[in-house]
């Protein structure tokens, strides 16, 4: 999907370069729901560039407020060490990140970016997280913002996860980009089932294990076929967002029938 020519967008289509923050308001902020946009390419122009701008541009018709954090813009830290805590360590003769982020949340002494980006997951209602599939997971800096961002504590605790989680009231949503067929990720495929592959990235605290419906995938091709594709994600974006609708006012929401999976 990522070979696709680039188009020509004009008009309200047209984006500007993602800074390291993005804020898409509208005038009444404090009624609005909030949707959270994580957000790792490395390059404009990119049929993942092209779903996010998508995204925002049909929840903010919507009345959503949108946040985008672009990782690879704000160039944001990946890996796991100690200096994401601020002060002394509780054990510094055997450094344990998850012990000692817990202790650091609770009082107040982990690292700006660490504290920034926890903010914005409070403020969601709904997280998306748009990449492109390597490996069968995230790209490494979208792992490294769940390692660091997602801390026991803030996010889980052993007594609250899954469907008994911290953030039971939130929805997330996986938006990416395979670069392979529909029938590479079948059952009888070469790269299996693209449930089972995401299996582990769903589980992950403090999301609780999921069974979504195998994601609709096409090789993009032509300007016709993505901007076709980008048309399709917008309208089956908002046709999730009146399921989940339903699915809360119905309470049978986090069954393994909704697309939307709780936090």
């Amino acid at each position: 999907m990522e070979a696709a020519p680039k188009e020509e967008n004009s008009g309200d289509e047209q984006h500007q370069v993602a800074e390291d923050s993005q804020l898409f308001e509208t005038e009444d902020v404090e009624s609005q729901k909030t949707v959270l946009i994580v957000y790792a390419h490395q390059s404009m122009g990119s049929f993942n560039e092209a779903l996010r701008d998508i995204a925002a541009k049909e929840l903010s018709m919507q009345g959503y407020r949108i946040i985008v954090s672009d990782l690879y813009a704000m160039n944001f830290k990946a890996n796991s060490t100690q200096d994401d805590i601020i002060g002394d360590l509780k054990n510094p003769e055997l450094f344990q990140y998850g012990e000692e982020t817990m202790h650091a949340w609770k009082e107040g002494r982990l690292s700006e970016d660490i504290v920034a980006e926890q903010r914005k997951v409070e403020e969601a209602e709904l997280i998306i997280f748009q990449f492109p599939l390597y490996w069968f997971s995230v790209p490494a800096i979208m792992k490294g913002w769940m390692d660091r961002v997602l801390t026991q504590g803030f996010a889980f605790s052993l007594e609250k996860m899954y469907n008994n989680g911290i953030f039971k009231n939130k929805k997330a949503m996986l938006s990416f980009t395979t670069g392979a067929t529909e029938s590479m990720f079948r059952p009888d495929g070469i790269n299996g089932d693209i449930n089972v592959a995401l299996w582990p990235l769903q589980s992950l605290n403090p999301i609780p294990p999921p069974h979504p419906p195998p994601p609709r995938m096409a090789l993009c091709t032509s300007v016709d076929s993505r901007s076709l594709l980008l048309r399709f994600s917008g309208v089956r974006l908002i046709a999730l967002l009146q399921f989940e609708l339903q699915c809360s006012k119905s309470g049978v929401c986090g069954s393994k029938d909704c697309w939307l999976r709780s936090l």
